[in-house]
């Protein structure tokens, strides 16, 4: 038995409950968009009889041929947006539909001028690390009251946050996490863009983006074996992402760029100083596969269509 958005009637839960308890041989497949209803009403959640399972935006390896970096880029792969013959009209509904006006139906907030701003406010810390009170200054409301539109945002399923890197540090380090949007598409529908907003700049955050979904989605879907972290010193030299775990520590760096520069490689190098054991990789917009300094080089759109849960290897 399947019972889609569940979170909008809660009390079915303890419905669910008392049939898995009479009924043995009745599986439940509980599906929702929004876990804050579900928290705030206090309902039993079913501990202990039931999978948390998430589900993401689509990986490459999941559409084949049918993956397209650049349309990856710009609308995104959420099943709705991607499987739409108009993705670009869809994918403008869907955030001026869902992403706003179900805040505004559900009552979550109070303030909607402060939480309209907020949106477009958080779209600058995609890929970023976060920094909640240049985000409150921003959009001219309390710090605490971002620190809840971010929870909103969480609970939606919309954004993640990726702690820093810590372990055995030899240097001092920040520990603020990294803020992302959980898809590309909507990044892109949340972030300004006009004469004094660089091109390279909006590309740069939605391609890291993109790769950190794919990351999060593929260590999700092989059962959470792994840590995602980001790393950077307060001297400001940083790796994108970390993959800490049981599949080993790998150092992710994610560069917009065909051509790769020497510069490109501080971050990972300075990652290997500290942590010699680790995997260096970088991924980049260009064609060819590459070894530089023991650092692997590999083409985004390789990387990204080899990133299979199936497979028990990274690349």
């Amino acid at each position: 038995m399947v019972i889609d958005e569940v979170q909008k009637l809660p009390d079915l839960l303890s419905v669910v409950h008392a049939l898995i308890e009479s009924k043995k041989k009745v599986q439940f497949i509980l599906s929702g968009s929004s876990a804050r209803k579900l928290k705030r009403a206090g309902v039993d959640l079913l501990a202990g009889r039931a999978l948390l399972k998430s589900l993401h935006p689509f990986m490459a390896a999941e559409l084949g041929d049918g993956f397209g970096l650049e349309s990856a880029l710009r609308h995104g792969l959420l099943p709705l947006v991607a499987m739409s013959e108009g993705p670009g009209d869809t994918l403008r509904s869907y955030v001026g539909l869902y992403v706003k006006e179900e805040v505004q139906m559900e009552g979550l907030v109070r303030n909607l001028g402060g939480f309209h701003r907020f949106l477009e406010a958080i779209s600058f810390s995609h890929a970023s690390v976060l920094n909640l009170a240049a985000v409150a200054r921003e959009c001219e409301v309390e710090r605490k009251t971002v620190e809840g539109f971010v929870g909103i945002l969480e609970d939606m399923l919309l954004a993640f946050r990726v702690p820093a890197f810590s372990r055995r540090a030899r240097r001092k380090l920040s520990v603020h996490p990294k803020f992302y949007l959980v898809d590309a598409g909507v990044f892109r529908s949340l972030r300004p863009r006009g004469p004094l907003d660089r091109p390279e700049e909006i590309e740069g955050a939605a391609l890291e983006g993109l790769v950190v979904a794919h990351l999060r989605a593929w260590n999700a879907y092989r059962g959470e074996r792994n840590q995602l972290h980001h790393w950077r010193t307060r001297s400001g030299v940083e790796v994108d992402c970390v993959l800490y775990g049981e599949d080993g520590l790998w150092a992710l760096e994610v560069k917009n760029a065909k051509k790769v520069q020497a510069v490109d490689l501080h971050g990972l190098k300075a990652f290997r100083e500290d942590y010699p054991q680790c995997r260096p990789l970088l991924i980049y917009r260009g064609k060819e596969r590459l070894e530089i300094e023991a650092i692997r080089i590999i083409p985004c759109d390789t990387f990204l269509g080899g990133l299979d849960p199936r497979r028990d290897r990274l690349v």
